[in-house]
């Protein structure tokens, strides 16, 4: 009899031990997006949880918990159990940009409450200027600028403290010129309101802004990348025109800590080799991403470089959260 159920006792210790990972390599994965359905991040997202699904043979499922810019998503994932079951799909900015912008305001540590899993791709920002802006170039845009800043300096970004919000930040100083930052609650309100004039430009994800473009409802100026965006080849970079300004934005996956790393490795493993199939490497280059596919070590190498690079352009535009 104590035999007996000293062997019933291990079991429920095995079960409780390994139950984490029997469900995460079965019940269903939702990949958390902080941003409503319709942006750049939305899209990937969705292609993204559609092959890991085929790989992973178990549903994968995309769940938008927008707001804050955001920080509604990661503070979602942060609190999720690490079972391999929750995972955060998210740009560079919430994770090495906010830290400098926001601070305590943050409620969570993007290098302690989260386990990278992969580096998806690379994206590019750029200037885009609405059509009632006579400028076809980012010299012809200063000068239009400068004079009457008070009527003709204000831009938009989608969201207050973000990448594309210090990067015009960083323009305005590099020209030379006095640019009020205009911030919006999203991707699609910032892009109707340039598209309305209701602001002349918009530091923006240049995936974001094609539509506006193809339709002829905007011009994009200028894009950050070291070389021209493959979809818009005729567009030439900040350097080419001038201005030493370069970023190199990117959206990653990542689980809670304290996931397993066996559970973090077969997610990783999953979500790099579908980035990799040639179908889905085109269907992100037509989204106007750039396919990257690293793994969690290197993606934790970048994570870090890049919030090293952008604490002192954010202190010194004196950004304070509202």
């Amino acid at each position: 009899m104590r035999s007996r159920i000293l062997v019933q006792c291990l079991l429920i210790a095995a079960i409780a031990l390994f139950s984490p990972k029997l469900w995460a390599q079965s019940g269903v994965i939702k990949i958390i997006v902080g941003y409503p359905p319709g942006a750049t991040s939305d899209a990937l997202a969705r292609v993204l949880a559609e092959a890991m699904a085929k790989r992973l043979n178990q549903p994968v499922i995309v769940e938008n918990k927008a707001g804050a810019g955001g920080i509604i998503g990661n503070q979602t994932v942060k609190a999720a159990n690490p079972d391999g079951t929750t995972l955060l799909m998210t740009p560079v900015a919430t994770m090495s940009i906010f830290p400098h912008s926001y601070g305590a305001q943050l409620n969570y540590d993007p290098f302690k409450d989260f386990a990278p899993v992969a580096h998806l791709s690379n994206f590019q920002v750029g200037l885009g200027v609405g059509m009632q802006v006579p400028a076809k170039t980012l010299k012809d845009y200063v000068q239009w600028v400068k004079a009457d800043p008070e009527k003709h300096g204000f831009y938009g970004s989608a969201a207050s403290g973000s990448l594309p919000h210090f990067f015009g930040v960083m323009f305005a100083e590099s020209a030379g010129i006095k640019l009020q930052h205009v911030p919006y609650r999203g991707t699609a309100p910032s892009m109707l309101a340039l598209a309305a004039g209701e602001i002349a430009a918009l530091s923006t994800v240049v995936a974001d802004i094609q539509s506006l473009v193809d339709g002829n409802k905007a011009r994009l100026l200028a894009v950050a990348g070291e070389s021209r965006s493959p979809k818009f080849p005729d567009v030439p970079t900040f350097r080419e025109q001038g201005y030493d300004l370069v970023a190199a934005p990117w959206y990653a996956l990542f689980a809670p800590a304290g996931t397993p790393p066996a559970i973090v490795q077969r997610l990783s493993k999953a979500a790099i080799d579908a980035i990799h199939e040639p179908a889905l490497n085109k269907r992100m280059l037509d989204m106007g991403v750039e396919p990257t596919g690293l793994g969690p070590e290197q993606l934790g190498v970048i994570m870090k470089q890049d919030y090293e690079r952008w604490g002192p352009p954010i202190r010194a535009s004196g950004f304070k959260p509202e």
